[in-house]
């Protein structure tokens, strides 16, 4: 009877030393999951402060901007990844179907357009930037000089029909509708126009430049990131700028509601900043101006 009692003695305290031992691994267990759920949330939130910021630009003076920019935000944890488009139909295509982050390369009338002709959901972040729209011309001086019936090239955008018609109404040779905004005429609304120009709208932007080097036609207008882009000053090269309090300035667009976002804020922060306000009028003497 003594041999039973001291068996069932030892099989008891076993059992109770397996327990014990189950418990501590456990807790050991359970203190590592703890633990990786912990560096987890940790590595989420360091996400969420930085990270890679992906954007599309014109290169030039757009992705010129963005390149100072980037070294602004690196302080902020922000690597921005910037892709360069040379179109105005691309990267509004990119940013809709999240290619990217945002894009840097349009105005508020342009994405008035995009989004009413494609749909898009997207929205402006904030403007950064205007560049002067030019007339550039090889044999003439000044808009007045052009001769009757000129040709004058612009780019296929309809977005812009009035901000080319404005260099001619500011100077007197053509006349719109009244009671429309010069921003939003387009060349239907001409009322007078007694030098008889023409306005040739079948060029894509990006092309105006090769067609102004190759004289094809009396007067050219191009808007200035293609121009600078194609070794134009904006300032010296034209024979008609456009004012410095134009409404078209250049924003960063994103998807709607990204506006929030806090690594978009601080790219719109940087952009708008003194640095790079400065940075604009040392490198562009008058060719890209500041947004107010």
């Amino acid at each position: 009877m003594k041999k039973y009692l001291l068996f069932f003695t030892l099989l008891a305290f076993a059992v109770l030393l397996t327990a014990c031992g189950g418990s501590k691994d456990a807790v050991s267990d359970d203190s590592e999951e703890s633990a990786e759920n912990a560096e987890t949330s940790e590595n989420e939130e360091t996400e969420e402060a930085g990270g890679k910021l992906s954007i599309a630009a014109s290169p030039a003076p757009h992705a010129e901007i963005l390149e100072k920019a980037a070294s602004l935000l690196e302080s902020e944890g922000i690597e921005l990844d910037i892709s360069i488009v040379n179109d105005y139909t691309t990267p509004n295509r990119l940013l809709a179907d999240e290619e990217v982050d945002a894009n840097y390369f349009q105005h508020t009338p342009y994405l008035k357009t995009e989004k009413e002709s494609h749909d898009y959901d997207l929205e402006s972040a904030g403007n950064v930037h205007i560049e002067p729209m030019a007339v550039y011309s090889k044999d003439y001086d000044a808009l007045e000089d052009l001769p009757d019936g000129a040709t004058i090239l612009v780019s296929n955008n309809p977005a812009e029909e009035g901000r080319f018609l404005s260099f001619f109404v500011d100077a007197g040779l053509i006349e719109i509708e009244e009671g429309i905004d010069i921003e939003d005429a387009t060349f239907d609304d001409i009322t007078k126009n007694e030098k008889n120009f023409e306005f040739n709208n079948q060029t894509a932007p990006e092309l105006l430049v090769e067609m102004y080097n190759n004289n094809e036609a009396p007067a050219v207008i191009i808007n200035s990131n293609f121009a600078l882009d194609g070794g134009l000053n904006p300032v010296d090269d034209s024979i008609a700028i456009e004012e410095g309090d134009s409404p078209y300035a250049n924003l960063v667009a994103v998807r709607s509601g990204d506006a929030e976002r806090d690594d978009i804020k601080k790219l719109i922060k940087v952009l708008q900043g003194e640095e790079i306000k400065q940075y604009i009028e040392d490198n562009y003497e008058g060719a890209v101006i500041p947004a107010e």
